[in-house]
């Protein structure tokens, strides 16, 4: 008997997410002492100093439950978004709410939509949950809008769209993407999926759109421009509805007292989330010039991250580059092999990677 036999359907063929490799992982496989991650797309300033301090202060209280509706974080949100609470679902990081829509919205014989090249999270949650996933072709390695609207039919439940896409950093632009809203059926649901908006010098509000669509559901997180990946906190903006029934398959404890308190204290830091928008800006110039000067192609990107086409064989390329105490991201998975995705670092850990990776294409 294999135990693959007695799984719901779809998790048999499931592929588990590989995340970054850590840090101390590679100092223990290759004996590298001195490592640099540009792996995760997680803000190289650290914490907040606004974020430390409540968690010095939440830490007191580690031996209590969190508050299973997270009441002082969803009032925060409420208050900066005008929204009410009521329209919100915290999760463990905006995976989890991710994987809260499809468990709440598609099941076996309905289908979801998603881009070629985009979140690697998409697909593992509609085949999780027993429904079929419809890749619509990338148009310019990002979002064909057109090309997603035309794969709408009556088993249609879900659409993904992450914007900016992680890993390309591709952008739509707000007037297309309302153009696409207009179309959707009103019985479909949209995930906005927002994860790197802050990295944005000037953005829609498209929370203020949820008046108008209410099929429509858009997720963010503290893990990137807010510097808290370690805490894991995400949260939805729907339609009250739509957030009563994402909370009714949400665990009561999903976010926990440290992240709650963080993320609140992180959410009105605004003179840290300008730093982490400039030291981003300044990285991405780095980068950039270096792949100029390399004649490496690349994806503009709007995120804290860029992806570079090595013009070879990514995945040598990337085990080569940990030798050399540099950890970025191969993307074969999302049907880029020749590429590597980047995190944006610190000025010096920028340098780095790109005189590693000179050194690896011979390029130096």
């Amino acid at each position: 008997m294999s135990f693959c036999d007695l799984a719901v359907s779809g998790v048999a063929d499931l592929q588990p997410y590989v995340p970054g490799k850590p840090i101390a992982e590679l100092q223990r496989q290759y004996g590298v002492k001195e490592v640099i991650k540009l792996a995760s797309n997680e803000n190289p300033l650290g914490p907040s100093k606004a974020a430390l301090a409540a968690l010095a202060q939440s830490s007191r209280e580690i031996t209590r439950y969190p508050d299973g509706n997270g009441y002082t974080l969803k009032m925060a949100l409420a208050e900066k978004y005008q929204l009410v609470p009521e329209q919100i679902t915290l999760g463990n990081g905006s995976n989890d709410v991710l994987e809260l829509v499809a468990r709440a919205f598609a099941a076996g014989g309905d289908e979801v939509i998603y881009s070629e090249h985009a979140f690697a999270v998409y697909p593992l949650v509609t085949k999780a949950v027993g429904a079929k996933g419809i890749v619509a072709p990338a148009k310019e390695y990002g979002h064909d809008l057109q090309a997603i609207k035309k794969c709408i039919n009556s088993r249609t439940k879900l659409i993904f769209i992450a914007n900016p896409n992680n890993p390309t950093g591709t952008w739509i632009a707000p007037a297309e993407l309302k153009a696409f809203m207009e179309k959707v059926p009103e019985n479909v649901l949209v995930v906005l999926d927002e994860a790197y908006v802050e990295y944005l010098e000037q953005w829609e509000n498209t929370v203020a759109w949820l008046q108008d669509y209410h099929n429509l559901i858009i997720t963010r997180t503290f893990s990137k421009a807010y510097g808290l990946a370690g805490l894991r906190v995400g949260y939805a903006l729907s339609h009250p509805e739509v957030a009563d029934l994402l909370n009714r398959v949400r665990q009561p404890f999903n976010v926990n007292n440290l992240a709650q308190a963080a993320a609140v204290a992180a959410l009105s830091d605004d003179t840290y989330l300008q730093q982490a928008r400039e030291l981003n800006n300044t990285g991405m110039k780095q980068l950039i010039a270096g792949f100029e000067k390399m004649e490496l192609q690349f994806i503009p990107s709007k995120g804290n991250f860029i992806t570079v086409n090595v013009h070879s064989n990514a995945a040598e390329v990337y085990d080569d580059l940990l030798y050399e105490g540099v950890i970025v991201r191969p993307i074969a998975n999302y049907g880029l092999p020749q590429h590597l995705r980047v995190s944006i670092g610190l000025g010096e850990e920028n340098q780095r990677f790109l005189a590693a990776l000179a050194k690896v294409l011979g390029r130096g």
